[in-house]
């Protein structure tokens, strides 16, 4: 069966001309009705996978005879959940499993999740093969919180995964649960928290389950002098330096390990003691030194006298707000803090309050300044435009996409050096014809493609465009094409773009 991206790379000019028009925000309705019930798959596609679409649309598509076409619309990231849902019982697995797969979002996005009593449905009918790691991510977080204590067995199943942040009585209902397969999952994660179990369990090569277990779950001392004695793989000592059931005695002989990697794990331990943070401010590795610059038992002062350099290679990204909020006062010292890496953790954080926000969008540090235009939901919009200016790492694109970006203004880019900055221009509504006109030649692609979208595209150009194989479907797709164009497009099945000779 054809890959999504087999079928583009095959579909012809009259069908990507017609894909254009599935996407096109001023064809009506009954446009689109005629594209689903008699366009090539390829256009089909596109209808149904990347864009929303009206009630009547989803409508017809949920009804649609053909396998490939549902499929695509279980997938679509546009549309609301509740629709998609409306495909969890059809009666082809391909369609199903493309359901639980979930939308392709690019990151830092995630798909919207499902209705809850449609996952419940799901968890309880579907094949297990079929609900993998993209299935989780269509979970909302009330259900995750409550799948521990849900009614249904299949469902309690999946909420024992979340054993180590439960509490004492939910733990002991699950391993008493009347339930066989709930009470041999809650079974499985207390062997895990037995040091014993773990020293029986310990793989004797290098492998994910072996730095599974010394990374995470409780070590006996036989398990800690083995390591120190006769380590595996190379990482063995750095695993366990993180491991948070580490004898107090292991962690200040791990501090004075040759390896600096092992040290820079131990700095950042909690329970590292006054001496060892005194001898690590000093260490000879500057990894060392940063590490332990963050340290919370460290006053500003102490900070202050560590000979540390901050990083400007990090990636600069949005991240998910946690399920439970970091303590208010925490963030407030972080962001006050005069180090830029504290300063950076502050400005990730969702909630920060609109003074620290203020303070923090001018800040001196690159990495402040960006990380909070990708999480604050109020960040301001000079802000969100300096960070997209300034940052070219991972999830700059990201930055366009946030509540505050700015509209107004981005014409003045049309002829910047960097093409992703070129794109703005692409996307104001203010950018004249002439510069519009001139961005469909442009160098990349992606700033073609844009411009070959734009409303004040001129005609001529416009109807020139519908025969590039590469931009016409673009130009299709373009609000200001003129009906009779799109009448003649459908009419001839993509095949006639501009009016006979």
């Amino acid at each position: 069966m054809a890959t999504p991206e087999q079928i583009w790379a095959d579909a012809d000019l009259p069908t990507r001309r017609l894909a254009g028009l599935a996407l096109n925000p001023a064809v009506p309705e009954n446009v689109l009705l005629r594209l689903l019930s008699d366009a090539p798959l390829a256009a089909r596609m596109v209808l149904c996978r990347d864009r929303a679409l009206p009630d009547a649309v989803v409508d017809a598509v949920i009804q649609h005879p053909d396998t490939r076409t549902r499929s695509f619309f279980a997938r679509n990231p546009h549309v609301d959940p509740a629709q998609r849902v409306r495909l969890v019982d059809d009666p082809e697995w391909f369609v199903r499993a493309h359901l639980a797969d979930g939308p392709r979002v690019a990151a830092p996005a995630r798909p919207r999740p499902l209705p809850d009593e449609a996952v419940v449905h799901m968890i309880s009918t579907y094949d297990n093969e079929l609900l993998g790691g993209p299935f989780y991510q269509q979970i909302s977080a009330g259900l995750r919180r409550s799948m521990p204590t849900h009614p249904v067995a299949d469902v309690r199943h999946w909420g024992v995964g979340e054993w180590r942040s439960l509490a004492p009585d939910t733990r002991a209902a699950l391993l008493a649960d009347p339930d066989a397969g709930v009470r041999e999952a809650a079974q499985r994660h207390v062997r895990y928290e037995d040091p014993a179990w773990v020293e029986s369990a310990l793989p004797g090569r290098p492998c994910h389950g072996r730095t599974d277990l010394l990374l995470h779950h409780p070590l006996t001392r036989a398990v800690v002098e083995g390591v120190l004695a006769r380590p595996v793989g190379e990482g063995d000592r750095a695993m366990i330096a993180v491991n948070p059931t580490l004898p107090p005695d292991t962690v200040v002989l791990l501090a004075a390990d040759p390896d600096p990697e092992v040290r820079a794990r131990i700095a950042e331990r909690a329970d590292l003691g006054p001496a060892e943070r005194r001898t690590l401010m000093t260490d000879a590795d500057p990894d060392v030194r940063l590490a332990v610059s963050l340290h919370p038992a460290l006053s500003e002062e102490e900070r202050a006298r560590i000979d540390y350099q901050v990083p400007m290679d990090h990636f600069f990204v949005h991240y998910p707000a946690p399920e439970t909020p970091r303590d208010p006062g925490a963030v407030r010292r972080d962001a006050l803090s005069r180090h830029p890496l504290l300063r950076r953790r502050a400005a990730s954080d969702h909630l920060l309050p609109p003074d620290l926000v203020a303070r923090l969008a001018s800040d001196d540090d690159l990495g402040v300044r960006v990380l909070l235009a990708q999480n604050h939901p109020d960040a301001p919009a000079s802000l969100l435009l300096r960070s997209f200016l300034e940052y070219t790492g991972p999830e700059r694109s990201h930055l366009t996409t946030r509540p505050n970006f700015p509209i107004d203004g981005l014409a003045a880019f049309a002829d910047h050096e960097d093409p992703e900055v070129r794109a703005l221009a692409a996307r104001a509504p203010e950018t004249g014809p002439t510069a519009v006109a001139r961005l469909t030649e442009d160098p990349d692609p992606a700033v073609r493609a844009a411009a070959a979208r734009h409303p004040n595209l001129p005609q001529p150009r416009l109807a020139a465009l519908l025969d590039d194989e590469e931009l016409a479907h673009h130009a299709a797709a373009n609000a200001a094409l003129p009906p009779d164009t799109i009448r003649r497009l459908l009419r001839s099945g993509g095949r006639q773009a501009g009016p006979p000779e």
